[in-house]
């Protein structure tokens, strides 16, 4: 496992505080209280381990396949229904949506290899990431991929509640891999993945998803 490079600001600079905080504590507020103290430095350490488990990415066994789309996110499968894609497509694709909780690697990985044809970045509000209007409403990003067979992918990075920054690394016209980061949200929020309606799903609402790992579906040409 290693720890996201987003991350490093955000975890330098909350030590650097809890450390201040727990020497103001020491020397002039508890100095001659040894049990506030240690448990100052408990609290202390367990909020640092909060901030640093949010940039974690563990050493995983990638899948690839040609035809198949790989979950592009951690989480928890929220979604799944035929509806309309009105940005790009404008008509019926198969909606795929994976909530991302803030206890979960917050990685987003490319579903599947080829070129992306369409990026946009949209700021937004920031609704729960279920609310229905969350996928229209809120700060996101919409990606879209064609494969080598002419299938086009289009996926969305969301921000939700407590995510409030999305990060991407994907422009058009770049050749992209199946599995390679793509971006990250930070503290999580939800990924929709909308795929042909002739694609076989391969998973159900409430299934836990491993980005980069779980078979979404299956497409055919």
């Amino acid at each position: 496992m290693r720890l996201h490079r987003e991350g490093y600001t955000i975890m330098i600079t909350t030590g650097l505080v809890l450390l201040a905080l727990d020497l103001l504590a020491y020397f002039f507020l508890f100095s001659d209280n040894t049990t506030a103290i240690v448990l100052l430095v408990i609290a202390s350490l367990i909020l640092f381990g909060l901030i640093v488990q949010f940039f974690r990415v563990p050493t995983r066994e990638l899948t690839f396949h040609e035809s198949q789309v790989i979950a592009p996110a951690d989480g928890t499968v929220v979604v799944i229904e035929e509806t309309s894609e009105d940005e790009y497509f404008k008509s019926n694709r198969r909606q795929i949506s994976i909530f991302m909780s803030p206890l979960n690697v917050h990685v987003n990985r490319n579903p599947v290899t080829g070129i992306v044809r369409y990026f946009k970045y949209y700021p937004g509000k920031y609704l729960v990431a279920w609310h229905p209007k969350s996928s229209t409403e809120n700060e996101r990003t919409t990606v879209v991929i064609e494969l080598a067979n002419g299938v086009e992918v289009l996926f969305r990075q969301i921000a939700g509640a407590v995510a409030r920054r999305i990060i991407w690394y994907v422009r058009e016209g770049q050749p992209v891999h199946q599995g390679e980061e793509m971006g990250f949200i930070k503290f999580g929020s939800r990924v929709d993945v909308f795929v042909p309606l002739d694609a076989d799903v391969k998973v159900k609402i409430g299934d836990r998803m491993k980005g980069g790992v779980t078979v979404l579906a299956e497409l055919h040409k």
